[in-house]
């Protein structure tokens, strides 16, 4: 079916677009100049779209927002709750994905961020940063956990690499039996008592089922950023929600930066963090 629209496409313009190869079907230079020419328009209609979009002025409208999975299952749905009570004519679509998707071209409209951000063309603010620990199901940390390099942990293989070259460093001869690519996976490995799990305070200190069983050696946290393309900066519904969830994350300083104590599942009964 491709190669009859592209024979049908090639009559129509009475030009030849590719070279038909053994190896596969290669662009001329006529196809060559039309694929330029295609990118080029598309680069006009999105910034022509993301123009006219900074210009909306009404409380209302879609808000599309791309976070990892930790954020936006562990971090983000309660503010965004909140958020829906204030203003319940702006919709939000939430794109969980760990790969970073382009604001320029509109894949999202607001991208919140662990880690540096890397488009110049965009804007945002710092708004905390992610303070890690060594967390453990109850069960196992009731076992006793005096050497956590003689445990069994959750690692993270390649994936998330500062952190997963922090604890090769730090605890050198630690025997990762369960090797996930997701802070949330790690979360449930934990919680199951598979092994320790370097886990984000702000997620693992509000679950009853984890304690921490130790710090790390160094001090370890990645910056959370709230970013967006630069001709969305005056768009109401985009100010409101960066304004709310800025304010928001701010507030929850101390859980995001590990300073909130964590507890057991018995009410009253609180564990050293550490």
């Amino acid at each position: 079916t491709v190669f009859r629209r592209i024979g049908a496409f090639e009559q129509r313009l009475g030009v030849r677009l590719f070279d038909r190869l053994p190896g596969g079907y290669v662009l001329t230079a006529a196809g060559e100049e039309m694929r330029d020419s295609v990118l080029r328009i598309e680069e006009e209609i999105a910034a022509l779209a993301m123009k006219v979009t900074g210009q909306d002025q009404r409380p209302s409208g879609m808000i599309r927002i791309t976070a990892t999975d930790m954020l936006a299952v562990g971090v983000l749905p309660r503010h965004i709750a909140a958020f829906r009570a204030g203003w319940p004519g702006i919709e939000i679509e939430m794109i969980v994905s760990d790969t970073v998707l382009d604001l320029t071209r509109r894949e999202a409209d607001v991208a919140i961020r662990v880690g540096d951000p890397v488009q110049e063309t965009l804007v945002g603010r710092r708004v905390g940063r992610l303070a890690f620990a060594v967390y453990a199901g109850v069960g196992l940390r009731a076992k006793g956990l005096d050497d956590p390099e003689q445990s069994d942990w959750v690692g993270y293989g390649s994936a998330h690499g500062p952190l997963s070259r922090g604890l090769g460093r730090w605890w050198p001869g630690m025997r990762q039996v369960y090797r996930t690519n997701s802070i949330n996976a790690a979360h449930a490995a934990a919680r199951a008592g598979i092994g320790l799990a370097a886990l984000p305070c702000a997620i693992a200190d509000r679950d009853p089922e984890l304690v921490r069983a130790a710090r790390l050696p160094e001090d370890f946290g990645l910056d959370l950023w709230l970013l967006i393309h630069e001709d969305l900066r005056n768009t109401a519904r985009i100010r409101m929600f960066m304004d709310f969830i800025a304010a928001a994350l701010a507030a929850d300083a101390d859980l995001l930066e590990g300073r909130r104590p964590a507890r057991v599942n018995r009410p009253g009964h609180d564990v050293p963090a550490g």
